[in-house]
């Protein structure tokens, strides 16, 4: 008899600690308020463009600090209408299949495993708003798409070789829920990047949302600018006009006090506990638009260090930790050619390490109180941000000539390390300091 409770008592022991793993499973909102996300281009990143290849990858992205990795769109590409030899990741033929030019279910699935054994998140570029103009949807659900006056199936503002989706139809808004729910389930990912997600209607996915979180909790990121998006669905969106400032502090058409009112306008919009994805590059703009530096030119690595440390999620794409300067194809093969800039690569590692460490640059509600400071040129931009005994102080001179520091009101105090030059500063020799051109210094009160 003793013999059995103790069998029965062993087992409790074993579930009631099997409960108190799940519960202790960290939630999106936790694993991601100090996280990096990476985009990967699988095509570009190897000669080979497979899964497989780029796996081998894995132990310099952990290296580098990377956190989440969002892998554009994976599924199998639309031949009509086709956009160049390879066409665009963007027009999917097949929600629930690999694109046999990246490899099969079976080498994504262990990618996952393997990433997820390294301690990365994996989340897909999800398409929601168009399908490729062969996908099986067009002839079997005519429908489900958005017609013209005499019948045809639209394509989204000039994207020729996509059809768009009617979110109207309940059929299709629950195949495509089913879609979502069928990476969640059958590859263990851990969320979703969507992709023109302000063209879907919000209450698609708010709904989505709920569903796939009875799976499994999901990080949620929306390719928009919208805050109604964030309200239920999507922890975080894109940070298009700070963005769009950078561009235009780097080509003189706007100063760097500018940047003010952007933080105000999100705060004025936005639920404390979303946040924006900050970024200098990404797969659009490379391609489209040109790299950082053709943008940013010298003031490239300036405009980095702001996207680590202003408040939100800061982006790595494909080839920028190694300074990649040309722009990639996006309908042809075109392989990032050398993974080897010791000098980049560790510049992003140690900002990936500062993001880590520092309480204050959390993301959304956990993230620091945000302390600009005035100073009597436009051109300078100096904040604190302050959380949980963790303090950092960023100082930019965000154009190309000298800057002298004169603060107008309140000036930050105390003791900080530099940074990147590991040494104790007394912030109170900030005034009357000049910075060069495209300077920065970031200083914390807690380095190691």
């Amino acid at each position: 008899m003793r013999i059995r409770n103790l069998s029965l008592f062993i087992v409790l022991v074993a579930l009631l600690a099997s409960c108190q793993s799940v519960q202790q499973a960290q939630s999106p909102e936790e694993w991601s308020k100090n996280a990096v996300i990476y985009e990967v281009n699988v095509r570009q990143y190897t000669p080979q463009g497979t899964f497989n290849a780029f796996t081998t990858h894995l132990p310099q992205l952990k290296e580098l600090g990377a956190n989440i990795l969002w892998f554009m769109p994976i599924y199998p590409i639309s031949r009509e209408a086709r956009k160049g030899t390879l066409g665009s990741y963007y027009a999917v033929k097949d929600y629930n299949k690999v694109n046999p030019e990246f490899g099969n279910a079976e080498d994504f699935r262990a990618l996952v495993q393997k990433a997820h054994e390294m301690g990365f998140k994996v989340i897909l570029d999800w398409v929601a708003n168009h399908t490729g103009r062969d996908n099986a949807w067009v002839t079997q659900h005519p429908d489900w798409f958005v017609k013209d006056s005499l019948g045809r199936i639209l394509s989204p503002f000039d994207w020729t070789d996509v059809a768009k989706l009617d979110y109207k139809n309940k059929a299709m808004r629950e195949a495509m829920q089913d879609a979502m729910a069928y990476w969640v389930k059958e590859f263990d990912v851990d969320g979703f990047r969507c992709d023109v997600a302000g063209e879907v209607s919000t209450d698609f996915w708010d709904d989505t949302r709920a569903k796939l979180d009875k799976i499994k909790p999901v990080f949620m990121l929306a390719e928009a600018d919208k805050a109604e998006l964030t309200q239920k669905a999507f922890h975080a969106d894109y940070n298009w006009p700070l963005l769009s400032t950078m561009n235009d502090i780097a080509k003189g058409k706007k100063v760097a006090a500018d940047i003010d009112i952007l933080l105000a306008h999100h705060d004025s919009l936005y639920s404390p506990a979303s946040f924006k994805m900050n970024f200098v590059t990404n797969h659009d703009e490379n391609s489209w638009n040109g790299s950082e530096y053709e943008r940013m030119g010298a003031g490239t690595n300036a405009f980095v260090v702001l996207t680590y440390t202003y408040p939100g999620m800061p982006l790595i794409y494909t080839g920028q930790e190694v300074g990649l300067k040309k722009r990639l194809s996006f309908f042809e093969k075109d392989t990032v050619a050398n993974w080897n800039n010791p000098g980049v690569f560790t510049f992003y590692q140690k900002l990936n390490e500062l993001k880590h460490s520092q309480a204050a640059l959390a993301v959304g509600k956990n993230g620091g109180k945000f302390i600009r400071y005035a100073t009597t040129n436009k051109d300078l931009y100096i904040f604190e941000r302050k959380a949980k005994g963790s303090r950092v102080l960023v100082v930019l001179n965000l154009s190309d000539q000298n800057r002298m520091v004169n603060f107008t009101m309140s000036k930050p105090g105390g003791v900080f390390t530099d940074y990147f030059q590991n040494m104790k500063t007394d912030i109170s020799r900030l005034e009357g300091a000049t910075l060069l051109p495209w300077q920065y210094k970031v200083y914390v009160s807690n380095a190691k």
